[in-house]
């Protein structure tokens, strides 16, 4: 190399990195960057997430915070919460559990089915309130404590349902089912009520016969509450005889929710355990024993998903809260059931206060009322008279409107009905879980409300 040459390399040698780069740097430093970007690109969230739907009725009360987070009075008639807490027995054994010896406040795991104690309440409950089943079906072997009825349901789903196996659901449902069946990769067959609002085994029956006729996949399970959400519709003790008796001649696996059982007006609710050995039943803590936020439910399963859902509880959840099991085992004391009596007694007057001022809406006809046998939910489809869907006026816009105008939160139904159908956007669901008070309110606010929407729907569709 010249000297001049030298003297120009040691000056380039000394150079900051960022302003001293050959040209095969720089030319790496590009490819490494769209490797960099094609490697983002790949990190997403998973498809399987990307379809899965909101629970509607969170959104809903999401808007209804925000409302009330601003100065605003809402009445909240949108969630299937409890007014109530738990109950002053419960709430105390926990304070004790919790502020007791350090070995009973350290609240350590359990086992993966829970505490045998709380197990054992179980079965005790079954067969003191349903004298007429086998006792072992419902052994302290065969309860299973879970995270709420969603851990129940996403432990049964996996348990029963592999990708790609078609589960029946009630074409008004809870839209949980839906969403977390696809989320998992079943396929979904959305069987059509009846004219009480229910799925029996003749609906069932005729879903099976056209599916059958068509040459498509048999079912491989059926998922149903009775009480029903969102409809408080029950099956009666032969209906769910019935249904039991198909699933099982089928081969289909009958899922029977049953956490709205405690929750009824004149008519006695029946366990499908009494029919079937072969189905599961999901209870939960969060509605007649007002624990919603304690996230504790149980399931009662068959011989053959004993093994299999341990071994799914042990990887998904280890075991259900330790707190709230020890204080749910004062659930059925006395004091406790006569405090849950009351909540009842006033989920009924609330009841026939909504079903009386619906009475008095001429627009909406009685059959257009669900039954609300059970639950703390009235169902009522506004028929095709009330909406303009067309112009955007349905009871999704019905409840928005509902809601910024008067603070008064109802759930549409496109959170329950088949989205395939039609029907979603004509149908709405009041909760009165949140008191008599809260109830009167917004049903007062909501007949203020109901000449003015009338009057809308009948203005566009002259427009129309």
């Amino acid at each position: 190399l010249s000297k001049k040459n030298i003297t120009k390399h040691r000056k380039l040698l000394f150079l900051p990195s960022r302003q001293y780069k050959s040209t095969s740097q720089t030319t790496t430093t590009y490819k490494d960057t769209k490797k960099k970007q094609k490697t983002m690109e790949s990190i997403h969230p998973s498809h399987r997430s990307l379809t899965v739907k909101s629970f509607k009725v969170m959104d809903v009360l999401q808007r209804a915070n925000q409302l009330e987070a601003s100065g605003r009075t809402i009445y909240h008639c949108e969630v299937g919460q409890p007014e109530s807490g738990a109950p002053k027995n419960v709430a105390q054994a926990a304070v004790s559990a919790l502020t007791g010896s350090p070995s009973e406040a350290r609240m350590g795991y359990t086992d993966a089915f829970g505490l045998k104690p709380l197990r054992q309440k179980i079965s005790e409950y079954y067969k003191t309130k349903h004298v007429d089943v086998p006792e072992e079906r419902i052994g302290l072997d065969r309860v299973v404590i879970t995270t709420g009825s969603s851990g129940g349901f996403l432990l049964a789903f996996t348990a029963c349902f592999d990708t790609g196996d078609v589960v029946a659901v009630a074409s008004s449902g809870y839209p949980c089912y839906r969403n977390i069946l696809q989320a998992l990769g079943c396929d979904l067959a959305n069987v059509p009520i009846d004219d009480d609002f229910k799925l029996t085994a003749a609906e069932l029956r005729k879903e099976i016969q056209e599916r059958e006729n068509a040459g498509n996949a048999r079912l491989k399970g059926l998922i149903l509450s009775s009480p029903s959400n969102p409809t408080g519709a029950m099956l009666s003790a032969e209906e769910l005889k019935d249904l039991c008796e198909l699933c099982d001649k089928e081969g289909i696996r009958f899922l029977s929710d049953e956490i709205y059982h405690g929750i009824t007006y004149g008519k006695k609710e029946a366990t499908a355990l009494e029919y079937s050995s072969t189905a599961i039943v999901i209870n939960s803590f969060s509605k007649y024993y007002s624990m919603s936020g304690w996230r504790l439910g149980w399931m009662v399963v068959p011989s053959d998903l004993l093994d299999p859902i341990n071994v799914l509880q042990q990887n998904m959840f280890i075991n259900a809260p330790t707190i709230s099991q020890t204080a749910a085992m004062k659930c059925w004391e006395p004091d406790t059931i006569q405090e849950l009596e009351g909540h009842i007694a006033k989920y009924r007057a609330s009841r026939e206060f909504i079903l009386k001022e619906l009475e008095n809406i001429k627009e909406i006809p009685a059959k257009n009322v669900a039954p609300a046998d059970g639950g703390f939910y009235v169902y009522i489809d506004l028929g095709e008279d009330n909406v303009a869907t067309e112009a955007g006026l349905g009871s999704t816009e019905m409840c928005r409107s509902l809601l910024e105008e008067e603070g008064v939160a109802f759930t549409p139904g496109t959170d329950f009905e088949d989205p395939s159908g039609n029907l979603g956007d004509r149908r709405f669901r009041i909760s009165y879980a949140g008191g008599t008070n809260t109830i009167q309110n917004a049903m007062g606010r909501f007949r203020q409300f109901w000449s003015g929407w009338v009057k809308r729907v009948h203005e566009a569709k002259q427009k129309i």
